[in-house]
């Protein structure tokens, strides 16, 4: 849902309305460092999303024969992105790797290798392959295509996340999705985590209108979650996105930086 700029004002008297949403009771104001660590972890889902995207492109324009039905493994080093496709192996103890696309620290291309035989990893993209069969598995079939993403976990671990991919050019979905905190060797789903319900498709705002920004409501916890700040951050054109969680309005900027305030009685 879009906020005109003839709306600004008008959106803060209505937000308090109790047909919106199903309030929940306050248990303090979100910290500082709460937020941030929402803010970063959307940014790393923002950027991995990108990052597969184009390598994925890379690779395939590399190798137009390339098998499309394995599994993509993004991962950031201090030289920058790597994406490795490829499967894992029989005996589920290594990951093959076909290909690497490498997108370097201030390069705007992807360098794309491939391997025969293929290179066997016993590390991060193992772990990263396991924990997204898991969590695949538990998540279960869908009648969409859905993307996953796969991120460290603060104090060890992995998060494997689940969201709907994007179907239509300027149409940019938001919800249906789910986080995963999966076990250090992908092996053993610890938590999960229901971001959103249903699925909202965000259409491009009407060329009549001047548009300030979008808001959504959340039902399921008191906080924005990780793919809020990606949704803000992949959408165009770029708008902040005001979020309505329990007690408290939040912001998210077009950076993905958060700031909240007591939602008005």
């Amino acid at each position: 849902m879009y906020i005109t700029k003839s709306l600004v004002s008008v959106f803060f008297a209505i937000a308090v309305l109790p047909l919106l949403s199903v309030r929940a009771e306050a248990s303090g104001k979100p910290s500082v460092a709460e937020l941030a660590a929402i803010t970063e972890r959307g940014r790393m889902l923002a950027q991995y999303d990108w990052v597969a995207w184009h390598a994925t492109d890379a690779v395939m324009a590399a190798h137009p024969k390339a098998d499309p039905t394995g599994r993509y493994i993004a991962y950031k080093t201090e030289a920058g992105w790597v994406v490795d496709f490829g499967r894992i192996s029989a005996t589920g103890d290594k990951f093959l790797v076909a290909h690497e696309a490498v997108l370097a620290v201030g390069s705007a291309r992807f360098q794309v290798k491939s391997f025969d035989p293929m290179r066997e990893d016993t590390g991060w993209t193992l772990s990263a392959a396991k924990g997204i069969e898991l969590a695949s598995d538990d998540f279960g079939r869908t009648d969409r295509p859905y993307n996953i993403a796969v991120l460290p976990a603060e104090r060890g671990g992995l998060y494997v996340y689940l969201y709907p991919a994007q179907v239509e050019d300027g149409v940019y979905p938001l919800g249906g999705d789910v986080r995963y905190r999966v076990s250090s060797d992908g092996a053993k789903i610890e938590q999960k985590r229901q971001l959103h319900k249903s699925i909202i498709e965000t259409a491009p705002a009407s060329s009549a209108e001047t548009v300030a920004g979008g808001y959504h409501v959340h039902v399921l916890s008191d906080l924005p979650e990780d793919t809020d700040v990606m949704f803000v951050l992949t959408r165009k054109p770029s708008m902040p996105e005001m979020v309505l969680a329990g007690a408290w309005v939040y912001a998210i900027d077009v950076h993905g930086a958060i700031s909240v305030t007591d939602r008005p009685r």
